[in-house]
């Protein structure tokens, strides 16, 4: 077990990029945004859209078709790309009443492979129970919103100073 601790990140991040386009072929129905991060970067500087824009450009990402919600999902949270970060995002989800396939096997493998992370997976899942409902939002309608106003109305200055200071992100 101890020659496999130094590829554990690796062993997940290889399923979750080999995993992400055969889920999102077979469960992902609804039409992609068609919004670019160039477009996202001419937002008003306040707006959701322009954060979200920053997080993309910031990690050398564009939105991918039909998966968008999660970089928004990043983007109003505050977590990284960092697969422990991934995986505290879905537990974050989880706790918020979010349900998909995907989600329980990412949040089952990171605490399977991952275990040393469990803290930081429980107060990601407790921040999103105790949030207020994000999960289900239309996030491109949102684009515009003030991004410190959409914080506040999901999380409460407590919750929110906890996902800054206990994220590795």
């Amino acid at each position: 077990m101890k020659l496999f601790r130094p590829h554990r990140k690796k062993l997940i991040e290889w399923l979750f990029e080999h995993s992400q386009k055969v889920y999102t072929n077979l469960f992902k129905n609804h039409q992609p945004w068609g919004i670019y991060k160039k477009e996202l970067l001419t937002y008003p500087k306040q707006s959701f859209g322009r954060h979200l824009g920053a997080f993309l450009d910031k990690h050398g990402f564009e939105l991918i078709a039909k998966v968008e919600r999660h970089d928004a999902y990043h983007t109003l949270t505050g977590y990284g790309t960092k697969v422990e970060d991934e995986i505290a995002l879905q537990c974050l989800c989880f706790g918020n009443g979010k349900r998909s396939l995907y989600l329980y096997g990412a949040v089952i493998l990171g605490l399977l492979i991952l275990p040393d992370y469990s803290p930081y997976y429980y107060r990601s899942f407790t921040i999103g129970k105790q949030a207020n409902p994000f999960h289900h939002f239309d996030y491109k309608k949102l684009l515009h919103v003030n991004i410190d106003d959409f914080r506040q109305a999901i999380f409460s200055k407590t919750q929110y100073n906890t996902l800054i200071i206990n994220r590795h992100g």
